[in-house]
């Protein structure tokens, strides 16, 4: 495979947030006394990538859409600052593979998640100036097949030059509503319906090689 243009997801993709992030929910959530225990970084795998509003009404069954909205708001408010501080837990190779991709490719990320989320992770690491673009749904509340092709739109991207890498059923579907191929992370979060897809890495620093074909991945 050959592509110019490289779209990532962000969470089980690029990082491993959980540690940093499962004790704010916990925070939040056992001060209004809406979980009985607190939740576990595992807990947390099968809601990552996601959208947030959805995970808290899964979290918490019941809870009115208004509620909702307000822990959630407490929730975000509390990441971006947090992970900005302490960060989450970078991927072996990532940064490494990352540096030497963006010689040769232009690199975005689209993710699910809420507006300055992406932002946190790019300054804690110090990533901005790899990347050329980037979208989330909390600044567009749209679906992340849209905010794929918002990010192509602006940026003049082509499906026949361009490739989006996650690690989820919904970045392989989104990715596919968008024309694009897909690069499934098996390290990550999710699976995928079809079990023996491939192209797939085990690790990130495997992307190089599995874009440019000398060896199968």
């Amino acid at each position: 495979m050959n592509y110019k243009n490289l779209i990532f997801d962000l969470d089980g993709t690029l990082w491993d947030p959980r540690a940093t992030i499962i004790k704010i929910w916990n925070a939040v959530l056992l001060e209004h006394q809406l979980i009985p225990k607190e939740l576990k970084p595992e807990d947390m795998d099968q809601y990552m990538g996601l959208l947030a509003h959805d995970i808290v009404k899964d979290i918490v069954p019941g809870i009115s859409d208004q509620q909702a909205q307000e822990i959630l708001s407490e929730i975000v408010a509390q990441e971006n600052k947090v992970l900005r501080i302490q960060g989450g837990l970078l991927y072996d190779g990532v940064e490494e593979t990352l540096k030497s991709l963006s010689e040769t490719h232009r690199l975005f990320i689209v993710s699910n998640c809420q507006d300055g989320y992406i932002e946190s992770f790019l300054e804690y690491y110090q990533l901005e100036h790899l990347f050329v673009d980037f979208e989330s749904h909390g600044r567009t509340t749209k679906r992340k097949s849209e905010n794929i092709q918002l990010v192509m739109e602006r940026n003049q991207l082509s499906a026949e030059n361009s490739i989006y890498v996650g690690d989820t059923q919904t970045d392989y579907d989104a990715a596919k509503v968008n024309g694009l191929p897909f690069i499934f992370c098996a390290y990550g979060f999710g699976k995928l319906a079809d079990a023996a897809y491939t192209p797939s890495i085990s690790r990130f620093s495997d992307l190089g090689t599995c874009l440019f074909g000398s060896r199968e991945s």
